[in-house]
């Protein structure tokens, strides 16, 4: 296979291959060695459905139905009417790039051969892959076990015809889009419509996004924290190695060497190395402390999410040539509890910056005016912007109680403790959707205490990220619709160019944590 390539179901799928298989930069497969095991397991089911032997989900009803037998002439319809049943999700639609996520990471599980789909039905969902017809997937109804039942069921309606897809970039029912493609929905056999709904894919696809909006949150974090530590003539010593050598957590220990690298070199150290001040506020000196137990958080989930992405969620798993195992490999606890986790996690990390933005409208810092601004009184400055990132972090501290802590049992008693991880995903990136506003209030409050300092010099890194924001965002010295500016702001954290400014002109960032934080 060429190097640009990823064989689902032999291949180890990481979060930045999922993500790269979904911007369309690597390509699928489904290898000779992976069509090999889904077939096999595919003759295995065959088997057990005509067989006398109850086997569930194969040959006997679904869930509180498990104990009722299913002809061999009836288990075709069983699968038809289990995807259409189990579509009962409502609220507004996934983001299609969520939902051609959950289609990946479903291929990837069916494709390791113990699911016994077959070859047909995995090829339709590669079509909609690589053809970008991605289904319309509802937000709400799954309660995280039996995995993800509803947004799967709304996910593979496509495959026999029904429900709804984006279609070159519309929204149309299915059936507009087969009469155009000239196709038909597929057959499906003995068990594939359980295996389709069966899983924590949707789970799994937010936990993947999260992973890689939580790195990126993080990074721009201490850069930004960076340059507000320069603007309001913050101390470097509580970034200095031989502190955090005493409590050696490696999330602290690699921010504290990036705060180090990002500030090296700066004149504007000099010009208050004999002030009075003998501490900095808590929101500047413990940046390596906060955003490193941030960090740490984050590293749990990446290598929780990694283990899912690689797993059989399913139920049940054919594991022999006579054998199928029912269990419970769909429950979503294992992702659950990390994803409550990474939201406060993520709620933490934009409640330190919003004090940063507090403390930077305060006047502490000798020639930084109060409210940010020389002239006020008829100019209200930037007083408001704190307002608003106060409102975003008291909205993401509500939304810190973990889902996981819940569960109401469905489907008459049989499943009696779900997870409510889809719940804990959905709100988590929430959560790191309102931090990107905050931290992009924190740049401009920071961009504009950084210009009281000039001419003086930072580092060479935080003088080009200065020029960077600058280059769409102007210094304020009158008030204006800041709004707009805002706008411009989360665009920058969004589109990533501080980031991208960073690494190309900087190598001194790596640490010997690179391999922990910096990568997945």
């Amino acid at each position: 296979m060429p190097s640009d390539s990823f064989e689902y179901g032999v291949d180890k799928l990481t979060v930045s291959k999922a993500l790269r298989i979904a911007e369309g930069k690597l390509k699928g497969y489904l290898s000779p060695a992976c069509l090999e095991k889904v077939s096999w397991s595919k003759g295995v089911v065959d088997k057990m459905a005509q067989g006398e032997a109850p086997v569930y989900g194969i040959n006997t009803g679904f869930g509180p139905l498990c104990s009722t037998k299913i002809s061999p002439e009836h288990t075709e319809v069983l699968q038809y009417n289990i995807l259409k049943s189990h579509s009962v999700g409502v609220g507004d639609a996934i983001p299609t790039n969520m939902a051609k996520l959950m289609l990946i990471l479903k291929m990837h599980a069916l494709s390791q051969g113990h699911s016994g789909v077959a070859i047909t039905t995995l090829e339709r969902i590669n079509w909609h892959i690589e053809q970008d017809i991605i289904p319309i997937v509802p937000s709400q109804g799954s309660v995280g076990a039996s995995g993800d039942l509803a947004p799967l069921a709304h996910l593979f309606l496509p495959l026999i015809g029904l429900g709804r897809v984006i279609y070159k970039g519309v929204e149309v029912d299915t059936k507009t889009m087969m009469d155009s493609e000239q196709i038909s929905g597929i057959k499906l056999q003995p068990k594939e419509g359980l295996c389709l709904i069966n899983g924590t894919q949707f789970i799994a696809a937010y936990a993947t996004t999260i992973v890689d909006k939580l790195h990126s949150c993080l990074s721009h974090a201490d850069i930004i924290g960076a340059l507000m530590v320069e603007g309001l003539l913050g101390s470097h010593s509580p970034f200095n190695s031989k502190l955090h050598a005493l409590r050696p957590y490696p999330g602290n220990i690699h921010v504290a060497q990036r705060m180090t690298s990002l500030l090296k070199g700066s004149q504007i150290i000099d010009s208050h190395v004999d002030c009075d001040r003998v501490q900095d506020p808590y929101s500047l000196r413990c940046i390596p402390q906060v955003h490193g137990a941030s960090r740490t958080t984050w590293l749990h989930l990446k290598e929780l999410t990694e283990i899912e992405l690689n797993s059989v969620t399913d139920n049940p798993v054919i594991v022999g040539d006579n054998e199928s195992i029912s269990g419970g490999n769909f429950h979503g606890q294992p992702l659950a509890l990390p994803l409550d986790y990474a939201c406060l996690a993520a709620s933490e990390l934009g409640s330190i910056s919003d004090r940063r933005i507090y403390l930077s409208l305060m006047g502490v810092a000798k020639g930084v005016p109060k409210l940010l601004m020389e002239n006020t009184g008829a100019n209200s400055a930037f007083m408001m912007l704190q307002y608003t990132t106060a409102a975003l972090a008291s909205e993401n501290k509500t939304s810190c109680f973990p889902a996981s802590a819940d569960s109401i049992p469905t489907s008459l008693g049989q499943e009696d403790h779900v997870s409510m991880g889809s719940i804990s995903g959905r709100k988590a990136l929430r959560v790191i959707e309102n931090v990107e506003k905050i931290l992009a209030i924190e740049l401009m409050c920071a961009a504009q205490s950084f210009d009281y300092h000039k001419p003086l010099k930072s580092s060479k890194m935080l003088d080009r990220v200065h020029e960077l924001i600058r280059a769409s965002i102007t210094h304020a010295e009158e008030d204006r619709v800041f709004s707009d500016d805002i706008a411009k702001a989360i665009r920058i954290i969004q589109e990533r160019s501080i980031l991208k400014c960073v690494k190309e002109n900087n190598d001194s960032l790596a640490t010997d944590y690179n391999h922990l934080f910096d990568q997945y």
